[in-house]
């Protein structure tokens, strides 16, 4: 079995998903491994991203979320709650650059990964992987596990 195939297979598993930090070598290979489970993929770039509206509007556009979406956290969790909108078995969102938005707005950076990660939980509850990388350049960011 090769790197690819092993990865696919873990990210299949619903149990294991949650919010991750994005591997150093990008989420090419990520995405690959995703459409080879047969997964959705998403990439959100959040180069320049400084604040809630604008990290909405980036996530928004790269999960292709209904007009009703509300640009609010409870709106954000509703969506990805719902993905009734994807077909897929299962998701895989790329947050790439993250690092000015976390440096920038701290506070609504970890506000946006425990409504992910709580969201992650609810779909493993269904067998559903929902899986969330983060592409930071820092290294020790307590608050994300290693893929």
């Amino acid at each position: 079995m090769d790197e690819l195939d092993r990865v696919a297979d873990r990210l299949r598993k619903a149990s294991g998903a949650g919010v991750y930090h994005l591997p150093q070598d990008g989420g090419a290979a990520i995405a690959a491994a995703a459409a080879a489970a047969g997964l959705g993929v998403a990439h959100a770039d959040l180069s320049d991203c400084r604040d809630k509206a604008e990290f909405l509007r980036r996530v928004a556009a790269a999960l292709r979320f209904p007009d009703w979406f509300g640009h609010n956290w409870d709106a954000l969790a509703d969506c990805v709650s719902d993905m009734s909108w994807w077909p897929d078995e299962g998701h895989v969102l790329i947050l790439e650059h993250a690092d000015g938005f976390r440096i920038a707005a701290e506070r609504d950076f970890l506000e946006a990964l425990e409504i992910l990660g709580e969201a992650a939980g609810d779909w493993a509850t269904q067998d559903v992987p929902f899986w969330i990388f983060v592409g930071l350049t820092a290294d020790g960011v307590a608050h994300l596990r290693r893929f």
